[in-house]
C-alpha cells in the first residue's frame, strides 16, 4: 500500500535555476505549484515517466520532454540525441516499446546552418538507432541571446507490454535494485565540455536507448519486474528517493556496488559533489522480486553495453521513505535528493 504524501506548499516567490534540476525544488514546483492548477483535486497518480493511456482496448504510454542541454555538442552525444534518446527512454521504463516522437524546435536566430543540421542528422540517426520514428513537429525561431542556439522538446507514444505493472504499489520488502552500468559519466562530461573548469578526464555521455534493456528485463522475468526509471537529473540518488517517497519503504543502498569510473569518482571529489546526484543519459534502475535478482543481471549483462550491470541495493521496512547507503566498512548515511543546481543545463 502506498502511503500518500501531504501537499507540498510552493511558497517560493521566483522560479531559480535549482526548480529545474530534478531535486527537491523541482519537487517542491511540480507538486506545489504545477499539479494543484493543472490536475483536478484526487486525480493525478504518483508522478511517473510517462502516462498510460487506453485507446481501443489498446494500453499506451505518453510522455514528452525538452532538451536544453549547454553546449549543444559534448563527447559521446549532442542535444538531438539526447531529445531522442530522453524520450524513447521514458517510455521503455514505463514498460512500454517506442512507436512515434513529434519533435520541436526552437531555435535562436543566427544559429549556424550547419550546427542546426547537424543536430537533425544526430535526431534521425538516434531515431533509427532506437527504432522509433519522428512523425511530425514544429518549429520556431525567436531573438538572438533568447535561446542559447537550439532547444528540442520530444513527445513520445508507445505500446505497454501486457506483461508490464510497474509501480511504486508493487514494491515489497526484500525486492533487489538493479543498476545498468556506470553512472555520473554524462553529467560529468557536459560539465567539463564547457571548459569552465580547468579538469581534464577521458570521459563520454553515456546517452543511449535503454529500451533493450527494460524489454529483455521483461522478457526474463515478467511480473517480477516491479519497477523502473531512468535515472536522469538528480541522479540515482533522486530516482531513490522518489521510489521511497512513494512506495512508502526504505532503501539501503551498496554504496561500493554502484558502478563508477575512476574518472567520475575523481572529478566528483574535486567539485564537492556526490556521483550520486549526478544525471546520467543511458542508464536504467529497476526493482526485482528476489528470487529473480540473479536471472536479471544475468540478463542485463549478456546485452552489449550492459557488462558492468550490478545488484546495488535492497528495499526493506526500515527507515521508511528513506534512503541509506551503507559502505564496504559498515558506516551508513542518509542520501537525501538533489538540492540546489549543481550542475545547470546538463539535458
Amino acid at each position: 500500500m502506498i502511503t500518500i504524501s501531504p501537499p507540498v506548499a510552493f511558497k517560493d516567490v521566483q522560479i531559480e535555476m535549482a526548480h529545474g534540476a530534478g531535486g527537491k525544488a523541482s519537487r517542491r514546483l511540480i507538486e506545489g505549484l504545477i499539479v494543484p492548477n493543472v490536475f483536478p483535486a484526487g486525480a493525478c497518480e504518483p508522478l511517473n515517466d510517462a502516462a498510460y493511456l487506453s485507446v481501443g482496448g489498446a494500453r499506451l504510454a505518453m510522455t514528452t520532454d525538452s532538451f536544453v542541454v549547454h553546449p549543444l555538442r559534448f563527447p559521446g552525444g549532442s542535444i538531438g540525441e539526447l531529445a531522442v534518446n530522453g524520450t524513447v527512454n521514458d517510455l521503455a521504463v514505463a514498460g512500454a516499446t517506442p512507436l512515434a516522437l513529434v519533435c520541436s524546435l526552437i531555435v535562436e536566430a543566427g544559429t549556424p546552418t550547419e550546427v542546426l543540421q547537424a543536430e537533425m542528422q544526430a535526431i534521425g540517426s538516434a531515431a533509427r538507432r532506437a527504432g522509433v520514428i519522428i512523425v511530425g513537429g514544429d518549429t520556431k525561431v525567436v531573438e538572438h541571446g533568447k535561446a542559447d542556439g537550439l532547444y528540442i522538446t520530444t513527445t513520445g507514444i508507445g505500446q505497454v507490454d501486457a506483461r508490464a505493472s510497474l509501480s511504486a504499489a508493487s514494491v515489497r520488502p526484500g525486492d533487489r535494485i538493479l543498476l545498468t552500468g556506470h553512472i555520473g559519466d554524462h553529467g560529468i562530461t557536459v560539465l567539463l565540455a564547457r571548459g569552465d573548469i580547468d579538469l581534464f578526464a577521458d570521459l563520454r555521455s553515456d546517452t543511449r536507448s535503454v529500451q533493450p534493456f527494460a524489454a529483455a528485463l521483461i522478457d526474463a522475468v515478467g511480473g517480477a519486474l516491479r519497477w523502473m526509471r531512468d535515472p536522469t537529473r538528480g541522479g540515482l540518488a533522486t530516482s531513490l528517493n522518489e521510489l521511497a517517497r512513494d512506495s512508502g519503504l526504505g532503501i539501503v543502498l551498496e554504496e561500493e556496488a554502484v558502478p563508477v569510473r575512476d574518472e567520475v569518482r575523481g572529478a566528483c571529489e574535486l567539485l564537492g559533489l556526490d556521483p550520486l546526484h549526478i544525471a546520467n543519459e543511458g542508464q536504467l534502475v529497476a526493482v526485482v522480486a528476489p528470487d529473480v535478482a540473479d536471472l536479471a543481471l544475468k540478463t542485463l549483462r549478456a546485452l552489449p553495453g550492459g557488462e558492468a550491470a550490478a545488484l546495488v541495493g535492497r528495499v526493506d521496512i526500515a527507515p521508511p521513505r528513506t534512503v541509506l547507503a551503507v559502505a564496504a566498512y559498515g558506516g551508513t548515511r542518509v542520501v537525501d535528493m538533489l538540492v540546489g543546481d549543481p550542475l545547470p543545463r546538463i539535458c
